[in-house]
């Protein structure tokens, strides 16, 4: 396994982009993102491209992680309260915050715990009228066992929701600070539900974020604009434009042209002359993602662990790491990255020795090893290139 560096490049000096169209002081940023996102509400999804474009820019959750860290911070809850049992979660809710005005949509009260109860209770209950509207499944809160976890969730008042959980669960608030957790508008769903158009809400999201979209067209461009009522004040940009971009090194040049100001997940073979560039600003941190090799272990060999560790001491990690990510990385030794809060570091790896590997498959009575290999096609910060 090996843990990645998040690395993101911005132009020094670079003037915001004035566009006439737009008004003539409007600031405009553009960010060359690295592809299109699969669609409009973060539930469905699991990528951060994704959640870039939707959930991060559009919507807020009732907590969330503080920016460039994993620190719980107040969002659309103010505070909370946890029962000494662990099994009580009581939020507090923010007033005075407004969802985004649409073409479709001008909302007529403010964000409350009916929202709350809507966006959760969308996943967590079948039976609910909007669980099935859009085809998919909610991948992250099935995945993290929140429908087993959740015994209720109440509206105590117009501003305070109780989550009642069925066990004690120690990442609960960052559970719920992941971006499944974007809070919907339950009055914009019932307007769409009675045109007969429900899955439009997916389509065409209304937030509380700090932007609201514009436009968009798929692997060229999405369009948003700043919410100017934003309960944490509006955005210092008027504009903000995602340039879809999938190719690492047309991205770069992009910024390198002005084209635009911001890139995310440089190819690591261009790191070494943008660190030189004196014109790009590169900054990076240890990144919240691990690359992996998962084996199907329901299928002989792979279902015995000596196998599995055999085959672990058989790979070079070291080599991968330069030859994939040119050194833009470092070794994992736990299927969490270490900027997690229960990462363990005493933890010890396997040491990489094929004889000794080559030893324990034999008394395994393995031989002529063969197996499929399956990578995932396209780009990510754990596997920045997964044809090599």
């Amino acid at each position: 396994m090996k843990n990645t560096k998040k690395f993101v490049a911005a132009l020094c000096g670079a003037s915001l982009l004035t566009f006439g169209a737009l008004g003539a002081n409007a600031k405009t940023l553009v960010y060359c993102s690295e592809g299109s996102p699969e669609g409009f509400n973060p539930a469905f999804y699991s990528s951060g491209t994704t959640f870039d474009a939707t959930s991060r820019a559009i919507f807020n959750k009732l907590v969330e992680f503080e920016r460039g860290g994993t620190r719980i911070v107040p969002g659309l809850a103010e505070s909370w309260e946890v029962s000494d049992d662990g099994l009580t979660y009581t939020f507090k809710l923010r007033k005075g915050v407004t969802f985004h005005t649409t073409k479709d949509f001008t909302p007529t009260r403010d964000f409350n715990a009916d929202d709350v109860l809507f966006t959760f209770k969308r996943m967590w209950d079948k039976k609910h009228p909007f669980h099935s509207v859009t085809p998919g499944n909610y991948i992250y809160f099935e995945g993290m066992g929140m429908p087993d976890l959740i015994k209720d969730i109440t509206k105590i008042d117009d501003y305070t929701v109780r989550f009642t959980l069925n066990k004690p669960e120690a990442p609960m608030l960052a559970n719920l600070a992941m971006d499944f957790g974007s809070i919907q508008s339950a009055e914009y769903a019932e307007k769409m539900m009675q045109a007969g158009t429900p899955a439009v809400i997916d389509q065409k999201p209304v937030g509380t974020g700090p932007f609201q979209l514009v436009a968009y067209q798929k692997d060229a461009v999405i369009r948003y604009k700043a919410n100017p009522d934003y309960w944490a004040g509006k955005a210092p940009i008027d504009n903000l434009v995602f340039a879809i971009t999938p190719d690492p090194s047309v991205r770069y040049q992009k910024l390198k042209n002005g084209e635009c100001h911001v890139m995310p997940y440089p190819n690591p073979a261009d790191l070494e002359a943008m660190a030189k560039d004196k014109d790009v600003n590169l900054m990076s941190q240890e990144g919240l993602n691990v690359g992996y090799m998962a084996y199907n272990t329901t299928i002989p060999p792979f279902d015995n662990p000596k196998v599995r560790k055999a085959l672990n001491m058989a790979i070079n990690k070291e080599a991968i790491l330069d030859a994939v990510f040119q050194g833009a990385g470092e070794v994992a030794k736990n299927p969490i990255p270490p900027t997690i809060w229960s990462y363990n570091d005493a933890i010890k790896d396997d040491p990489y020795d094929p004889a000794a590997a080559k030893k324990m498959l034999e008394e395994a009575g393995v031989k002529d090893l063969k197996m499929e290999v399956w990578a995932m096609p396209v780009q990510r910060p754990y596997n920045p290139n997964a044809r090599r």
